[in-house]
């Protein structure tokens, strides 16, 4: 009897992670060009991308939150606090995504700069917690402690969706800027950044996991190829068509949901499969985790777009 074939929940896991993996590469593949659009709607269109993309991030860290508080037994009350404010992001988010108005709303700004100021005190948070056990910041700690990138995932939400906002306080027509930079070099910098820090988070707990799997390679190595291609769009001349960084964006993108599928795996594979999910969703890989990469490369290719369409004089 074949004893390596997957069976039941772990086969059922594959086949969902298979099918998704290939109609999102189908998506990708005949995606059609972009078209002209209005000048005037251009900063508007990449305004409201970015909310996507930080709607995308809140919704990754209100699920991945709430799983891991819920493990923690929410024995700090503050551990409520990033449901609530991913809650409210996300909310922003679906507002903004079919706000077509210029001009920056108050209440998503406050909601935008409250997540990332959640995010910041998250992180202090964590670093506590770590520095308090015994041996502090040794792998062990690092390894099995609160995770230090899950409320920095919280902060990028915050950030893009308030760079979205920025976008919409330009002038129709004009040339988008914040802070008196091009808005696509500003966006591009900070997204590279972010594409790193969650490299950083991901090679922490796939070492962990001893990269048993050859695929847990792709979130240490994709990641920081399009963070590096993104930077140097950034840096570079604007208004040049970046093939390369665009399909590589969109490669990651596909990785977030793709790795959601692998863990899905990894949940399946525990003792007792989806049946215990009670325990594995607990103690296995993080589901919700991966689409951070996606939440990013969304706001790449929002900034890439602006990069794209507003050259140098």
């Amino acid at each position: 009897m074949n004893t390596t074939r997957p069976t039941g929940d772990v086969a059922t896991a594959i086949a969902l992670l298979s099918g998704a993996t290939l109609l999102g590469g189908v998506a990708l593949a005949l995606r059609p060009p972009k078209a002209p659009t209005d000048p005037r709607e251009t900063t508007l269109r990449a305004a409201r991308r970015l909310n996507r993309a930080a709607g995308a991030l809140a919704a990754s860290v209100l699920v991945d939150s709430a799983i891991e508080h819920y493990r923690g037994s929410f024995h700090n009350k503050a551990m409520v606090t990033p449901l609530v404010t991913a809650s409210l992001s996300l909310l922003a988010s679906l507002h903004g995504t079919g706000d077509r108005r210029y001009g920056a709303h108050v209440v998503r700004d406050i909601i935008y700069a409250g997540a990332a100021l959640t995010g910041v005190i998250g992180t202090g948070f964590h670093l506590y917690n770590i520095s308090r056990k015994p041996g502090g910041f040794g792998w062990q700690n690092l390894f099995y402690s609160a995770p230090l990138g899950a409320p920095a995932a919280m902060s990028l939400s915050g950030m893009l969706g308030f760079l979205s906002e920025r976008l919409r306080d330009n002038l129709p027509g004009s040339r988008p800027t914040i802070l008196g930079i091009p808005a696509g070099r500003v966006i591009g910098v900070m997204t590279s950044l972010g594409l790193l820090g969650t490299t950083g988070e991901a090679g922490l707990l796939h070492f962990r996991g001893a990269y048993h799997n050859p695929a847990m390679y792709l979130p240490v190595t994709m990641p920081p190829i399009t963070a590096l291609l993104l930077g140097a769009s950034a840096m570079g001349s604007l208004g040049k068509r970046r093939r390369l960084t665009r399909w590589w964006l969109r490669l990651t993108a596909l990785l977030g949901f793709s790795g959601s599928g692998f863990h899905a795996v990894g949940v399946a594979r525990g003792m007792g499969g989806w049946r215990n999910w009670s325990q594995n969703l607990l103690n296995g890989p993080p589901i919700p985790a991966p689409p951070s990469f996606t939440g990013l490369a969304m706001a790449g290719l929002a900034a890439l777009g602006l990069m794209e369409d507003y050259p140098d004089d």
